[in-house]
């Protein structure tokens, strides 16, 4: 079931049906990041929802930049609320994969949320978290378990080859659909 609503201003045969989440680390504030670049351009475009969840909002707000608060402050965010007990004990299942030994600080406990939040909105989630020393296997680090739970994270270029690959799907199908319709193709056939 997908738990996402589709803006009423976004071409139904363009949208891939994906919905991404960003964490705070992907917030693309000085375009110097290609991947988000193309990702943010697809959004813009209609061709995926991205999101991210209040608490990466949050975090990126507080961080100082103003310009990084604006660009988190540009997407729709979702919030973490009103969890029923299967919710709340994901969350301590994500605990456990991304801190084994209990998560010690609000940063932390920041990240189960985002990863929560992802899930609890039928998103990918797109980090750029792992491999640091205060939590070595971080979010990418841990992106096999949290598969295992019906959580999907992944890294900007693995986001990218995603969507490239819904896209080609959704073109194959569009040029069949107008061949067997006798209609022209739309004029986003091959540009995204």
């Amino acid at each position: 079931m997908l738990r996402f609503c589709i803006p009423a201003s976004v071409d139904q045969d363009r949208f891939v049906t994906l919905s991404l989440h960003i964490d705070t680390n992907r917030i693309n504030a000085r375009t110097a990041l290609p991947n988000m670049n193309q990702l943010e351009r697809w959004r813009s475009d209609g061709v995926i929802l991205m999101q991210m969840s209040n608490t990466a909002r949050e975090e990126a707000v507080a961080g100082g930049s103003a310009a990084r608060a604006k660009k988190a402050s540009s997407y729709i965010f979702t919030l973490t609320m009103n969890l029923i007990d299967d919710e709340r004990r994901l969350m301590r299942e994500i605990e456990a994969i991304l801190f084994p030994g209990g998560a010690s600080s609000a940063s932390e406990r920041n990240d189960i949320e985002i990863v929560f939040n992802a899930w609890k909105y039928s998103a990918v989630l797109v980090t750029a978290d792992g491999g640091s020393r205060r939590q070595p296997g971080g979010i990418l680090g841990n992106q096999e378990a949290l598969g295992r739970r019906g959580i999907t994270v992944m890294s900007d270029d693995e986001a990218v080859e995603l969507v490239r690959d819904k896209i080609r799907q959704r073109d194959r199908l569009m040029i069949e659909r107008c061949q067997w319709e006798g209609r022209p193709l739309p004029v986003w056939i091959g540009q995204d």
